[in-house]
């Protein structure tokens, strides 16, 4: 039984609690909202840890990691991902390319207790790859039975595929193509297979298939975005659009089946359309919780596209976003290393806590109301207490002997704080915000 049929005959179970707890809700709180399909519970098998995403929970941070066949070291992968949980990611995907992906994939899992997702194409069209040196060769059953073979290994979500079929990529044809073409490494292939064989997108065409095998597992569908815009000149065309739809429309098949379902979404957009890009999703599918790839609000900012995705992040996670993929330096440009994905995961990290701050008002913004106090007061250990990145600031401090006594480096014998309490040390003694 799957979280979502289990909360739809009233079962509080064992990962709601959790998730509850992690929270600060109540478990009946999330059991309503996984009934209603808003919530999904994404579990690792390995440790027993259960995520919550969706409505009403804080935004959580995917990070990703995975070999390439310009790049394969298992070891570096393995470091990565441990970075990856130690630095506050919420759960993991593992996209290797290269070398032996079934090891790999499960050695990742056993490296880390967090919840582990992947895509099903990337490896079923490397080994077809590697026979065939032709991804066309295709075996749509190889592919079933791999989807499986991944579920079996722990797979607690998939990033699958379905909604780049004939219909879309007609659509993709009709518009004159795209400023920024097919960014997507599985959406690509997959278009790649359908031109040259005629033949309908097996993911789509045997959706019920594919909802029957998660179900098995419990393995949360995560609607892939194969068509999502790799330039801001293409948000919202009409091929992005179309495949939104389709897969609005599966999110709504899946869960009437009992499987669990998010959706994914939209690539690089500018500011301007970045909230309706999440509203469009949640409501033409129902409320189904959203995983935002991005989204970057500029194409010109390689080596810095943390900070450009960060921006795009939080006011995702503002409009409504509940997961939010990483971004890291090294986007556009290659491979990340083990320093990028620790930047990538912090900025991610942040960008989700800005968001929250309105979405979760009274609630994600308590612990920037006491830094803040205790930056009021000086009181630089209750600082560090509530800061994302206490060890980053501790670091910073101690490098530069920053603090004398209670004053920084920045202002010093002119300090606005320390000058101020002067003036309005008798009033905070009786002032609520004292407290």
């Amino acid at each position: 039984m799957t979280e979502l049929e289990a909360a739809r005959q009233g079962q509080i179970t064992p990962a709601m609690e959790q998730v509850a707890e992690a929270e600060g809700v109540t478990p009946e709180f999330v059991r309503e909202q996984v009934a209603k399909g808003h919530v999904v519970i994404i579990k690792a098998p390995q440790s027993g840890k259960a995520v919550g995403v969706g409505a009403g929970l804080y935004t959580k941070v995917n990070a990703s990691v995975g070999t390439s066949s310009h790049l394969c070291d298992p070891e570096l992968e393995k470091r990565k991902a441990r970075l990856a949980e130690e630095t506050g990611a919420d759960t993991l995907m593992e996209l290797s390319a290269a070398g032996d992906i079934t090891a790999i994939r499960r050695e990742i899992v056993a490296t880390v207790s967090l919840p582990v997702g992947n895509v099903p194409l990337y490896q079923a069209f490397c080994e077809v790859i590697r026979k065939y040196q032709d991804p066309t060769r295709l075996d749509p059953e190889f592919l079933f039975d791999l989807i499986e073979e991944q579920c079996a290994d722990g797979m607690a979500f998939m990033a699958i595929h379905c909604g780049i079929n004939l219909f879309t990529m007609e659509r993709l044809k009709n518009q004159g193509y795209r400023y920024g073409g097919l960014v997507s490494k599985g959406g690509s292939l997959m278009a790649q297979w359908m031109m040259k064989n005629r033949r309908e997108n097996p993911l789509y065409e045997q959706f019920d298939r594919l909802v029957g095998i998660l179900k098995k597992y419990d393995t949360v569908l995560s609607l892939g975005n194969g068509l999502r815009a790799g330039a801001i000149h293409d948000s919202f065309d009409r091929a992005q659009v179309a495949e939104l739809l389709i897969n609005c429309e599966l999110a709504e098949m899946a869960r009437e089946a009992g499987c669990q379902v998010m959706v994914e979404g939209p690539g690089h957009v500018p500011l301007d359309e970045i909230e309706a890009s999440v509203l469009l999703a949640k409501k033409m599918s129902g409320g189904a919780p959203y995983y935002m790839l991005g989204p970057l609000p500029t194409d010109v900012g390689a080596a810095f596209d943390h900070i450009t995705a960060a921006i795009g992040a939080a006011l995702s996670a503002k409009a409504g976003a509940d997961l939010i993929c990483y971004v890291t330096p090294a986007e556009h440009l290659s491979l990340p290393n083990e320093e990028d994905v620790v930047i990538g995961v912090k900025a991610a990290r942040l960008a989700a806590h800005v968001g929250d701050i309105v979405k979760l008002r009274g609630k994600a913004d308590q612990r920037d109301m006491q830094v803040s106090k205790d930056r009021r007061d000086l009181k630089w250990a209750k600082v560090f207490e509530s800061l994302l990145f206490p060890e980053d600031a501790r670091r910073l401090v101690e490098e530069r002997k920053s603090v004398k006594d209670r004053r920084c480096s920045m202002c010093g014998e002119l300090c606005a704080l320390e000058q101020a309490e002067v003036v309005f040390k008798d009033f905070l003694k009786g002032s609520k915000k004292n407290d």
